[in-house]
């Protein structure tokens, strides 16, 4: 069933200079030699993409590709020189002042790098804040953000307060406050890049396991492929404004669109990352099987029973449908990073 689209963009630019407007005001798009011509800066440049709703939709590239400018483009927190941005269909960049600060409240979810918690506010006070602004009466907006502390996993320490807490700690607080007044749509921009690797991993789990309850639509910004192939069900890579290329993580490493695109899943571990489904041949005439397997597994969840095994196995859709096999050739090749396909 296709999902409901829930945000998009198109042709945005975020332009900055004296001649940013002007640039913009023709049928054609500025060239790389106009903007350095006239020392205007490119942030994002011509950005189209689609969200759909309750998909991990995660934008990355290196610091100054224009990732973090996109996402604050699309929530409005900066003002995009131009394009078309929509949030169900609405024209976002059409709406006053006070209707997205309305939107903002009750319909987006918003996790930074640094955590912002007022370090004058426990745990308590600092979750349940969003609803204090609303107006919402004590009571319920207290019961609300005790809901979320558990769900975060911090029953126990709603009366401490932020300096009394870790550093990963802090992160699941600033999580469930953005969580608490049940938003539409959630931006995380680089919420764990701050943290130990131990505790980022943490935090990635905890992140999985809370949109496995929560089923929302996240836009989640990242320089960290790792972060991305692990998280997300699909990618915008970016560079220099640019989006080079949308993909799910397994096209991403199997079609990278360009150069650029092909340098960051070069050292990844894509036994991690490439399904059964993905590396099976579609022929299974006159074969003796060991068995089926669900296409949907990761190459390294199976791998050790497809080794040991003397025949390759069927490999299932969704549906219990043969689409396939793979044997322990299929496996080696990935595992050695022989190409594929």
């Amino acid at each position: 069933m296709q999902r409901k689209v829930k945000l998009t963009c198109h042709n945005v630019w975020k332009l900055y200079g004296a001649h940013a407007d002007s640039l913009l005001s023709g049928t054609d798009n500025p060239s790389d030699a106009e903007l350095i011509q006239t020392n205007t800066i490119g942030a994002v440049r011509d950005a189209n993409l689609e969200i759909s709703e309750g998909e991990i939709y995660v934008i990355m590239g290196l610091s100054g590709s224009g990732k973090s400018t996109l996402v604050r483009c699309l929530s409005r927190l900066i003002e995009p020189t131009a394009g078309k941005i929509a949030f169900d269909g609405e024209d976002l960049l059409a709406m006053s002042p006070a209707q997205l600060i309305d939107l903002r409240r009750k319909k987006i979810g918003m996790v930074f790098q640094n955590f912002a918690l007022l370090p004058h506010l426990t745990v308590l006070q600092n979750v349940s804040f969003p609803l204090d602004i609303q107006g919402v009466d004590r009571p319920t907006r207290e019961a609300r953000a005790r809901e979320m502390i558990a769900t975060v996993g911090l029953e126990g320490r709603e009366n401490y307060f932020p300096n009394q807490l870790s550093g990963g700690q802090q992160q699941r607080v600033g999580i469930a406050r953005s969580l608490v007044g049940d938003p539409e749509l959630w931006f995380l921009d680089e919420p764990f890049s701050a943290l130990d690797p131990l505790i980022r991993r943490e935090m990635q789990d905890e992140f999985l396991r809370l949109q496995s309850l929560l089923k929302k639509t996240i836009v989640f910004i990242t320089h960290d492929f790792d972060e991305a192939i692990r998280l997300a069900d699909r990618i915008a890579v970016m560079k220099d404004g640019r989006i080079e290329q949308i993909a799910t993580p397994e096209q991403l490493i199997l079609h990278p669109a360009s150069d650029y695109v092909a340098e960051f899943t070069q050292h990844i571990a894509r036994e991690k990352v490439l399904s059964l489904r993905s590396i099976a041949t579609p022929d299974m005439s006159g074969t003796q099987f060991a068995g089926d397997l669900d296409g949907a597994l990761k190459v390294a969840e199976a791998a050790d029973i497809i080794e040991a095994a003397d025949a390759p196995f069927r490999v299932l859709n969704e549906d219990g449908a043969p689409i396939g096999q793979v044997s322990a050739n299929l496996v080696i090749d990935v595992l050695i990073g022989r190409t594929h396909r």
